[in-house]
């Protein structure tokens, strides 16, 4: 009884921290939200001149990342809506509405009325009923300076069949977010995490909300068991038999005054109805086989046939004491919920091809672009092995091969068929991270997303296909050549900063009015 009492007292103790930490947040943040949403209704006033709906079509979109990619429930369609570029001075946000017909390989802006305002690193979710709606909430808004950060906590409704965005206002959601993740469970949106900025703090999040698609109407749900800590970015995903997998995402927090840890998760949790009922749920923990992906943030996901999981890319940040190196991947991984298995994915091109391709790549020349898609400019492949300590203090050893510019080393699996075609350049899309996924009749693409080479940003507007049954290769849609992209080095001239214009991507007077950074965790 004492150690049970001293568990709850320990439990409760956090709660009470964590929410004195969110008071806190709240009312240092306050005002500046107050100042930011003056700026939002100033670029609400700008959608406002839309009267009608207007679809052009045009080319690929601008370069983004922290976008969302779905599929329309009833045609061979991808929705993109939102997301930031990063020019090296500012930030520009979106809240444009891109339609890609797959069949037509051809792109579509589409202006509606009224549309959310513009916005990043938000969760969109696709329902079929109506004639399929796209659901959206939360995501971030940034003043010019990158230094004031807004997080909503509304919640939209796309009516894919008329074309028109409604704001469903329903008291008891959750707080303002970015980062968080959502999932369609049969008649209800579950939605979990994410993380709230603003000047001088922040907080993560691990609380789990669900929305009534039938009443409109939001409800905290209360687990029993031991859940995820709190984080952003991690995977969530439904199973075929009807729970939910967390894996994975990041937090960070203060260790001293103006140092901040950041944490890479590698933890799985199933979050499911307890006893069949949908009023009570229940945290399990999950202990996956197979070869999993190495710890990583900015990683994408998408569902997969036969209900299997994709994880996609992302980058692992090593912390020194005056510099941030980053890794980035463009590796594929699939979980397996029936089977708890993690499996790397391989592709099976022709041996032959792939023999070519890597001879290739020896007689290139010296002096190749240094910004091939990620690449760091050695000429050969480089193995690296490195130790991982696991959040449970297992140290894990991974063998990692660094393949040629422009191409990604794929880690090595513990199956013995592919360790003859680990490292082996594979063409696609190059390693990055906060890309977008989505998966139609069995075809995963991936959109965008970005890379750093040095002290320079790579956002990408490329966009690749790969079909998941045959796994054969890659198949690019649209290219992009990394060294065209304008790159503004940082300034601290005011006066320098108010002549940089706006990106490509929209109108050009929406442009010149778009700029804010972010600092948004995918």
């Amino acid at each position: 009884m004492g150690k049970k009492g001293k568990k709850e007292k320990k439990g409760r103790g956090a709660e009470k921290t964590a929410a004195k930490m969110e008071k806190k947040v709240s009312k240092r943040s306050r005002k500046e939200e107050e100042d930011l949403e003056a700026l939002i209704a100033h670029f609400q006033t700008l959608d406002a001149k839309r009267t009608q709906i207007v679809e052009t079509p045009c080319p690929p979109p601008s370069p983004r990342l922290n976008a969302s990619l779905s599929v329309h429930p009833e045609k061979d369609e991808l929705i993109l809506f939102g997301g930031e570029y990063f020019n090296g001075q500012k930030t520009f946000l979106y809240n444009e509405l891109y339609v890609y017909n797959i069949r037509k390989d051809a792109w579509t802006k589409v202006d509606i009325p009224s549309p959310p305002p513009r916005r990043c690193a938000h969760q969109a979710v696709v329902v079929p009923q109506g004639g399929g709606q796209l659901w959206v909430f939360g995501g971030e808004f940034a003043s010019p300076n990158g230094e004031q950060f807004y997080h909503y906590k509304d919640l939209w409704v796309l009516h894919l069949a008329t074309k028109t965005w409604e704001q469903v206002k329903s008291t008891g959601g959750p707080s303002g977010r970015s980062g968080h993740r959502m999932v369609a469970w049969k008649r209800q949106l579950i939605l979990f995490g994410g993380f709230h900025e603003s000047t001088r703090d922040y907080i993560y999040y691990n609380d789990v909300y669900a929305f009534n698609l039938d009443t409109f109407t939001w409800s905290k749900l209360s687990p029993s068991g031991t859940g995820p800590t709190p984080r952003s970015g991690c995977q969530m995903s439904v199973t075929p038999q009807g729970g939910i997998i967390i894996y994975g995402g990041y937090s960070k927090q203060r260790v001293k005054k103006d140092v901040d840890k950041g944490t890479r998760h590698s933890d799985m949790f199933l979050l499911k109805p307890e006893d069949g009922r949908e009023d009570k749920w229940v945290w399990t923990r999950m202990n996956p086989s197979g070869v999993r992906p190495t710890p990583r943030s900015g990683f994408s996901v998408a569902m997969a046939p036969n209900h299997q999981t994709l994880f996609f890319g992302g980058v692992c940040d090593e912390e020194e004491e005056e510099s941030l190196a980053g890794e980035f991947f463009n590796d594929l991984y699939f979980y397996d919920a029936t089977r708890n298995r993690w499996f790397e994915g391989q592709l099976k091109g022709p041996k032959s091809e792939k023999k070519k391709r890597r001879r290739g790549r020896r007689e290139e020349p010296e002096g190749g672009s240094k910004l091939a898609c990620g690449g760091t400019g050695t000429q050969a492949p480089v193995e690296v092995v490195k130790e991982v300590v696991a959040e449970d203090g297992t140290v894990v050893t991974i063998k990692q091969v660094l393949a040629t510019p422009g191409l990604a080393g794929q880690p090595q699996s513990e199956d013995e068929d592919s360790l003859e075609e680990a490292g082996s350049p594979t063409p696609g899309p190059c390693p990055r991270s906060n890309a977008m996924l989505a998966v139609k009749h069995g075809v995963l693409y991936v959109y965008g997303g970005m890379f750093e080479a040095g002290d320079r940003q790579v956002t990408l507007s490329d966009l690749h296909c790969l079909d998941l049954h045959r796994m054969e290769a890659w198949k690019a849609l649209v290219e992009m050549d990394p060294e065209t992209q304008e790159w503004l080095e940082e300034t601290d001239s005011e006066e320098d900063s108010e002549e940089v214009e706006g990106a490509e991507g929209g109108d050009e007077d929406e442009d010149e009015d778009s700029g804010e950074e972010s600092g948004a965790e995918g």
